[in-house]
């Protein structure tokens, strides 16, 4: 093989060219070691600038496509990511019906930002929350799907102090559920004897509620935090019964060849049988089977929230209660509860999973005997 002397060296930013130190090398090796250092490496120009913890999605696909991409990058709930698009939406058409015509959000940039959140304080007047959410959304849609900066800008922002929660009293919660039967009536004593939200409450699985230890564990609440509340001795039995009817249920669909539920990030991949193990069943599974929007499987997705707002709904027009209640009233009713009959504060917010322990304090404005039992001159008259 033939061989050639040539000069070589390399500079400062990577690339080959000659010079005066004499290295004996064959032609072909050289000039591969040339070609190899003057190639550019793929993919490194465009990816030298994005965060290790960000995705950047599809540029071809669809702003929704996109959307959904870096919302399931980012671990977002099925539920977050729906209220985020949402407001996308209706950010978009404030804009169309100011312009004539639609915009991109790359095209409206943050100066597009600002009329939109001043437009919901002083026109929609809407909440400081509502106004928060949207604000959240949007940051989500430019800093992280379309990776832009953004800066909302001097907008007029909600200054509306918090209201007082309705609470019910003991004897308006036994009217109440009197009102309610069967699966809708134990699904309502959960929620006021844990004070769990209807969220948490629908998102149980049979592996959380601890028998033995007399609690329930809440995963991914909100904030995406783990916390432990109440199993009430009175709820002990129904449960079981109810979840025995649901392991019956459970083995139907498993002999017809059904019987998997979605589980939560990755754990399908770690654990390809957990969907159809008893222990991952929804506590109170729908009546009818539906397809994963996700995996395409068949399967039993937990009851719809809509079906216990309702019901509550049509038992409060038939009682005597004038106050307006939700689902969430029953969360309300639990902390006041216990306050009045003594229960720590700072237990309380560890139940109900506060943040803060002002947000839990808001419950004593509504105690029968606010704050340290302060008693009315008038009662003395």
């Amino acid at each position: 093989m033939g061989g050639c002397v040539c000069r070589l060296s390399f500079a400062k930013n990577g690339l080959s060219f000659f010079t005066g130190c004499n290295v004996s090398w064959t032609k072909p090796v050289v000039e591969h070691i040339i070609t190899t250092l003057m190639t550019p490496q793929p993919g490194l120009a465009n990816t030298a600038r994005v965060p290790p913890d960000q995705l950047l999605p599809n540029p071809k696909a669809r702003l929704k496509d996109q959307f959904h991409e870096v919302a399931r990058f980012r671990h977002l709930s099925p539920r977050s990511e729906t209220t985020y698009w949402e407001w996308v939406v209706r950010f978009l058409k404030f804009h169309k019906e100011r312009a004539g015509a639609w915009q991109h959000p790359r095209d409206l940039g943050s100066r597009g930002v600002t009329p939109f959140l001043t437009y919901l304080a002083t026109e929609r007047n809407v909440s400081v929350s509502t106004q928060n959410q949207a604000l959240n959304a949007l940051l989500f849609l430019y800093r992280q799907v379309l990776t832009l900066p953004m800066v909302a800008g001097d907008f007029v922002r909600v200054r509306r102090p918090p209201g007082v929660p309705t609470v019910l009293t003991r004897e308006e919660v036994r009217e109440l559920l009197a009102e309610l039967t069967d699966t809708y009536q134990l699904m309502a004593r959960v929620l006021y004897g844990t004070g769990l939200r209807l969220l948490e409450l629908l998102r149980l699985r049979v592996k959380d509620v601890d028998f033995a230890r007399g609690q329930i564990v809440v995963r991914a609440g909100k904030g995406a935090k783990d916390r432990v509340t109440i199993l009430p001795d009175s709820l002990r039995e129904p449960l079981q019964k109810h979840l025995a009817n649901v392991r019956k249920r459970h083995q139907w669909d498993l002999e017809e060849g059904f019987g998997s539920v979605s589980l939560p990030l990755g754990l399908a991949r770690k654990y390809p049988n957990a969907e159809r193990e008893w222990g991952w069943q929804w506590v109170f599974p729908s009546a009818n089977r539906s397809t994963d929007s996700e995996t395409g499987r068949i399967g039993r997705h937990h009851a719809a929230e809509n079906g216990l707002q309702r019901t509550i709904k049509e038992a409060l027009r038939r009682t005597s209660i004038t106050k307006s209640a939700s689902c969430h009233t029953l969360r309300h009713s639990f902390a006041t509860h216990l306050l009045e009959s003594g229960t720590d504060i700072r237990t309380v917010q560890n139940l109900l999973g506060h943040r803060n322990v002002g947000t839990t304090q808001i419950y004593t404005h509504v105690m029968q005997k606010p704050g340290i039992g302060v008693r009315s001159p008038v009662d003395s008259i």
